[in-house]
């Protein structure tokens, strides 16, 4: 008896459309997107008892004919392939000519379509049996309705979550969508009541009403644009963050996408920035011409796969960096002017995870020498690194000088006092409370100037006049001792001393004189991770981190108002200088409005 055997075609449309109808969300995406495609300013989407029992999904768009109504739910019929070639070049959200079939295949679906001044015509196909094609009564448009979705699988039906979850898988695909395509009116109703109300808009009005008010005020412009590639949107700052990566929005040519690719450059651009398993909340809109993308690499096509992948995720976190570079309450630095988008502009070193992309737009400037100018009065510890500087930008509104010359106030505002001699509190210009945590802040200004002297080519370094013995458990120091040559590039010169110690000869400069001991243990547990860490700058950048802590003034140190003030500024120069080198905010700011509340006054 023969084992093999041919299914049947009913059989063969109910398991491929597994890959496409995967929950109701599934069938409403695809439904919305063929909306789109045709050319719809205003869609409704309607659900009942999460999509399983009713989806209703209605358009304004071009509509069809009886004949094109009729060949619609065929297996690989669609119109937005004219021709083979054009496989390379896909320009639209639906294409495979799979959707409508495959819902056919495992639901009850009625379809009435009518063309501008033409005649209203329906179809239904029920279990994956088709009916004749019957005239209709209907406003210009097509309006497709799915009942009793999976009936035909009903296997399929029990791995499905409760009607509200379900519902919400369907709200959130309609959302991404929206996102993409802001000049459509969008309308969703749950059980009868509206959930969702979208006028047409532009992409900044539909990204506030998307995203709220929160982001709005917590997020800086992201621009690029290169030969063959245009990005824009707009990222959070690194105050703002969420659990899990929800709120990353991502779309490639009007297509909402879950690329890997793309989520992992969001993460290199904001790894020293915010606190381990937080992430970052983005909205991105990446165009490129449709031959250099291949969306054709995912049954949902959620997941895209890109001509030069190490260029456009190069691009993408240089142009996040260039966003991101903001000093504590400063401006936003504007894009740099056009430049080629090619592979050979984007530094290897960058895609390994450490090193900025390119360069010439986006790494700091070379430090003007190991210490900055700082006044007299000041205690000898208190050492500032020389400032940073970040992307040209608009010159900010003179600040405040006293009557000896000296900066009064700036963005952050001017100290008024030290409390618990952790934190700075300081006036801003327009009477608002900023409260500064000394050492997160002084941390971040360290790791910047470090960093900047690592992209120049190595960490300055300042040799002991004495070396100095650390007594370590063997292990760690082995481990010193094999990555000394990395280490000599963070400026740390270090040597074996037995089996169980290590000779320091120079520390970075940038660090002062702190104890070797407690930053040579600290180091050895960041190495016990290296493990994990294929990429040598990456390491680096973890080790940098460390050294910056260390570096940097501690909680419970007296500062002097000259050397608030000073930092203050510093802050203000600085990139990145809103979260400390662990993510953690270094400063914060109350308002007028949130005293006021507080105190019951509004």
């Amino acid at each position: 008896m023969d084992r093999i055997r041919l299914l049947s075609a009913t059989t063969a449309d109910r398991i491929a459309a597994g890959e496409v109808v995967e929950r109701p969300a599934a069938a409403v995406k695809e439904l919305v997107e063929n909306a789109l495609d045709a050319g719809a300013r205003h869609v409704l989407v309607a659900l009942e008892g999460g999509g399983v029992s009713r989806i209703l999904v209605e358009d304004d768009g071009a509509g069809m004919s009886a004949a094109d109504l009729s060949l619609a739910v065929e297996r690989h019929a669609t119109s937005k392939l004219p021709e083979e070639a054009a496989l390379f070049r896909i320009a639209t959200l639906g294409f495979r000519g799979e959707a409508l079939p495959s819902i056919g295949a495992v639901a009850r679906l009625s379809i009435t379509s009518r063309l501008p001044g033409g005649d209203a015509h329906r179809l239904v196909v029920e279990g994956g049996l088709k009916e004749e094609v019957r005239p209709a009564s209907g406003a210009p448009g097509t309006r497709v309705e799915v009942r009793d979705l999976f009936f035909a699988t009903p296997a399929r039906r029990k791995f499905l979550k409760s009607p509200a979850t379900e519902a919400g898988h369907a709200v959130e695909a309609v959302r991404r969508l929206a996102l993409a395509w802001p000049e459509v009116a969008f309308r969703v109703e749950v059980e009868g009541r509206q959930v969702l109300n979208l006028a047409a808009a532009d992409r900044a009005n539909r990204l506030h009403a998307l995203l709220g008010p929160d982001f709005a005020g917590a997020s800086v412009a992201v621009k690029g644009a290169w030969s063959d590639l245009d990005l824009d949107g707009m990222a959070a700052l690194p105050t703002l963050t969420r659990a899990t990566a929800s709120e990353q929005h991502l779309v490639v040519n009007r297509r909402p996408v879950r690329d890997p690719l793309l989520r992992a450059a969001l993460r290199v651009a904001y790894r020293d920035l915010i606190a381990y398993g937080r992430h970052p909340v983005a909205a991105l809109f990446l165009d490129l011409p449709p031959e250099l993308v291949d969306v054709n690499v995912h049954p949902m096509k959620t997941e895209l796969r890109f001509r030069d992948a190490g260029a456009v995720r190069g691009a993408l976190i240089s142009a996040l960096r260039r966003a991101l570079a903001v000093g504590a309450g400063g401006q936003v630095p504007p894009p740099p002017a056009p430049a080629e988008w090619s592979a050979t502009e984007v530094d290897p070193v960058e895609l390994a995870g450490f090193a900025e992309s390119q360069p010439a737009l986006d790494s700091p400037a070379p430090s003007a020498g190991f210490l900055a100018p700082r006044p007299a009065s000041w205690q000898p510890g208190l050492r500032l690194p020389a400032p940073v500087p970040r992307p040209e930008a608009a010159p900010p509104s003179p600040p405040r000088e006293d009557a000896g010359g000296a900066v009064m106030e700036g963005p952050l505002g001017r100290p008024v006092a030290q409390l618990m001699d952790t934190y700075i509190l300081a006036e801003a210009p327009d009477g608002a409370l900023v409260l500064v945590d000394q050492h997160a802040a002084h941390e971040r200004l360290t790791h910047e100037a470090l960093k900047a002297q690592l992209l120049e080519g190595g960490v300055r370094s300042q040799p002991l006049l004495l070396p100095a013995v650390v007594d370590l458990p063997a292990q760690d120091a082995q481990r010193l001792h094999d990555a000394a040559p990395a280490l000599a590039r963070l400026g740390l010169e270090l040597e074996g001393f037995g089996p169980g110690a290590v000779l320091v000869r120079a520390l970075p400069a940038l660090l002062g004189n702190p104890d070797p001991a407690p930053l040579l243990r600290d180091l050895a547990a960041e190495l016990e991770e290296w493990e994990d860490i294929t990429a040598l700058e990456r390491r680096l950048d973890a080790a940098v981190a460390r050294l910056a802590c260390h570096g940097s003034i501690r909680a419970g140190r007296r500062l002097k108002p000259e050397e608030m003030a000073a930092l203050l500024r510093q802050m203000e120069a600085t990139p990145r200088a809103s979260t400390c080198s662990h993510g953690r905010p270094t400063w914060l700011r109350f308002g007028k409005g949130e005293f006021e509340r507080m105190f019951g006054r509004r």
